[in-house]
């Protein structure tokens, strides 16, 4: 009985002093360390090359918007305007391009070719009208002084048939190669500037780049959109990932290619795989977390992504992201 009585003494006590070492023990075990990081996913603007007063928003928060999708259009009469100015600018170089190219008309180079007789039938008159004078002067009928106006005026009504004979020649070729080219060129340039018109009249009506979630609307029909400025933006969870900001004493775990497990709190218990696809070339002091006096010196830290190695159902934006 006395053994019994013994034996009940010394199991509590036992028990006792194991469970006290066993605290000790585990006192002194080093702590698991803790990581926080957060999602972050590609974030795309939607907005127009051309100012205008929006029209209409054919999306809303929270809609599904795939690549090639209407997002938003402009009313913008003033590129209306310019077109048709365009337009009109285009039809004038082609006229000029054609009539170039075609050269004077059949009555123009009528009129020059009885202009060039005109001046022909003068040259003849004046060159006889010489002749005459010259026989006078000969016989000492008139002074030299009129047989050399006579002459005179023979010489300029050969150069005046010379010269209405060129004009009628010029009229037959038409335009020179440069001229051509050069209003041929004109009409290039002026079709040139109806296709950047046209162009940015086609961009009044805005559509998505990317596949993703509408998670903002920033202006709203009937308000003035400036150039360039978002008016929806899009998030494409399909290209999300993870940034963590890794001391440089822990970074050797964190290579670019390396594999961990996460947890993410939102989504309950379970843990994601999660892959590093980018790792900083640039640190930067760990000005959120006490460093330890010990290592003397300042500790860094080191910007890390890593992406999911399968997609999450669920995951959003800031989300935060546990690593044990």
């Amino acid at each position: 009985m006395s053994k019994f009585k013994a034996l009940a003494a010394v199991v509590p006590a036992a028990a006792l002093v194991g469970w006290i070492g066993y605290t000790f023990w585990e006192a002194y075990q080093p702590q698991p360390e803790r990581m926080q990081g957060q999602i972050e996913a590609q974030q795309y603007n939607v907005s127009s090359k051309v100012p205008g007063r929006i029209e209409q928003v054919l999306v809303r928060k929270g809609d599904k918007v795939e690549r090639g999708d209407l997002i938003f259009t402009l009313l913008s009469p003033e590129l209306d305007a310019k077109l048709e100015q365009a337009k009109a600018g285009q039809e004038a170089a082609g006229a000029m391009a054609a009539q170039a190219e075609k050269g004077a008309r059949s009555q123009e180079i009528a009129a020059a070719r009885d202009q060039w007789q005109k001046a022909k039938a003068a040259s003849a008159l004046m060159g006889k009208t010489y002749q005459r004078v010259d026989n006078l002067y000969k016989d000492g009928v008139v002074a030299e002084q009129k047989r050399d106006e006579a002459y005179t005026q023979w010489q300029a009504a050969r150069y005046t048939e010379r010269a209405a004979y060129q004009m009628f020649e010029m009229a037959k070729e038409g335009a020179r190669d440069e001229t051509k080219r050069a209003a041929i060129e004109k009409a290039r340039m002026a079709a040139g500037a109806v296709a950047e018109v046209e162009a940015y009249a086609a961009d009044t009506q805005i559509e998505s780049w990317h596949d993703g979630e509408v998670t903002q609307i920033l202006l709203h029909e009937g308000e003035l959109a400036p150039q360039g400025f978002p008016v929806v933006s899009v998030v494409d969870m399909n290209d999300a990932w993870a940034v963590f900001h890794v001391r440089e004493d822990k970074l050797k775990k964190y290579n670019q290619g390396a594999e961990f497990k996460v947890r993410i709190p939102a989504l309950g218990e379970l843990k994601y795989s999660f892959k590093v696809s980018h790792v900083a070339v640039m640190g930067d002091f760990a000005t959120w977390r006490t460093t330890d006096p010990a290592q003397g010196f300042d500790m860094r830290t080191f910007e890390v992504e890593a992406r999911p190695t399968q997609p999450i159902d669920g995951l959003r934006v800031g989300m935060s992201v546990i690593v044990e």
